[in-house]
């Protein structure tokens, strides 16, 4: 019996003549998601994507189980699901139906079938294929029951332009926009729970990412750094490879500790990690800086705190998780797989040198005549210059020494 995975288009179907373009990169991704899984025919027709596995050289074939794990994490998929492939003729349709679904079925007490029929030459219309399919699955399967309104498992027959196909109900796919459809941009990745979380809610806007890090030793630890590339190696599940930046950044942040008065440190320190990492972004073809801030979740993550820290940058900070709460912002860490090494007890940089008394309302005049009174540009070139890259991508280990 041959098994494929149908993919669903979200929003995607809305994009008018530009609809092309997005199919064609979440077709490329996907490939690109799948290729270690074996090899695979595509095509695409009527907002629906068919994954339809082929033999390989030593006549082997892809888990479809994997398959589908993955393919639930790629951006861009609204649903998706396996499903057997029939001839377009009732009586294969239904003996199909009752033997694919056998398992599921046979631990069900409710069920109903829904139809779908796209090639309106097929001699049944959709009401006749749910009543009748229903009738053979009621004769097959004698515990169950029909229940059209809140079923335990809907049985799916689409019948299409080259064949029917028989489902149980679509698995939510991960939804929004094809990765790399809407540009690149720089996350700022600490070692907490909010960045991670912004870098996904970001890359389902498909957008690319790159990420960079600031290490400060002998203030921070490399389990610290370790800790980052995990979280970097979880992204990857849903972001698709990752360049990552690692900055050193102990000589800068002794000099504002030496240079600047303390209630303005961190504000000082993230405007130079910004100017840093535009720097960064610009050779990486990056358009945005992305950051994990919450409104008023620390003192730093003010209104004018922040207003204070985007008047250093030239190009558009973007904040996903600025108007969630911490709960929130926790249980997507949770669904990502982002959470558990999140708060692994390894700090980075951002803690060192703390302010005990922080401006909370600081008045960007006054953070420029601080910053001023040092010259921190040669630090800020060595940093740079400095910068450590490593690719991550799909199936990557990080190193763990926790």
């Amino acid at each position: 019996m041959k098994e494929i995975i149908l993919v669903k288009y979200g929003e995607m179907a809305l994009k008018g003549l530009n609809k092309k373009s997005f199919e064609d990169m979440l077709t490329k991704n996907i490939k690109r998601r799948l290729k270690s899984l074996g090899s695979f025919c595509y095509t695409s027709a009527q907002s629906t994507l068919y994954i339809d596995p082929q033999l390989d050289e030593n006549g082997n074939i892809a888990d479809l189980s994997e398959v589908a794990e993955r393919v639930g994490r790629i951006f861009g998929i609204a649903a998706y699901c396996r499903a057997c492939v029939c001839e377009k003729d009732f009586s294969d349709i239904s003996a199909k139906a009752a033997d694919y679904l056998s398992d599921t079925l046979s631990m069900a007490r409710t069920f109903k079938v829904n139809a779908k029929r796209s090639d309106k030459a097929f001699p049944m219309k959709s009401p006749d294929i749910c009543r009748e399919l229903g009738a053979v699955l009621l004769e097959k399967f004698p515990d169950l029951s029909v229940d059209v309104n809140d079923p335990e498992v809907t049985v799916t027959v689409e019948v299409r332009d080259t064949n029917a196909y028989v489902h149980a109900e679509n698995l939510k796919g991960a939804g929004g926009l094809p990765v790399g459809s809407s540009g690149k941009a720089m996350l700022l990745l600490s070692g907490g729970i909010d960045s991670p979380v912004a870098g996904w809610m970001i890359a389902k806007r498909g957008v690319q990412i790159s990420a960079i890090h600031y290490v400060s030793p002998p203030y921070t630890s490399d389990r610290a750094r370790l800790k980052v590339e995990q979280l970097c190696e979880r992204l990857t599940d849903w972001c698709g490879g990752i360049a990552f930046f690692c900055v050193p950044f102990t000589k800068i942040q002794e000099a504002i500790r030496d240079n600047c008065p303390e209630e303005y440190f961190t504000i000082i320190m993230r405007r130079l990690m910004m100017e840093i990492a535009q720097r960064i972004a610009a050779k990486e073809g990056c358009l945005a800086l992305v950051t994990g801030e919450s409104l008023g979740q620390v003192a730093s993550q003010t209104m004018a705190a922040m207003a204070c820290t985007d008047a250093a940058c030239r190009v558009p900070v973007f904040r996903p998780c600025i108007g969630m709460d911490k709960t929130e912002i926790i249980d997507i860490a949770r669904k990502i797989d982002t959470f558990e090494t999140s708060i692994l007890p390894y700090e980075d940089c951002c803690t060192v040198f703390t302010p005990k008394h922080p401006k909370v309302r600081p008045k960007l005049e006054n953070i420029e005549a601080a910053q001023a009174a040092f010259d921190f540009e040669p630090l800020i070139r060595e940093a740079v210059d400095g910068t450590e890259m490593k690719l991550f991508t799909p199936g990557y280990k990080a190193e763990s020494s926790f």
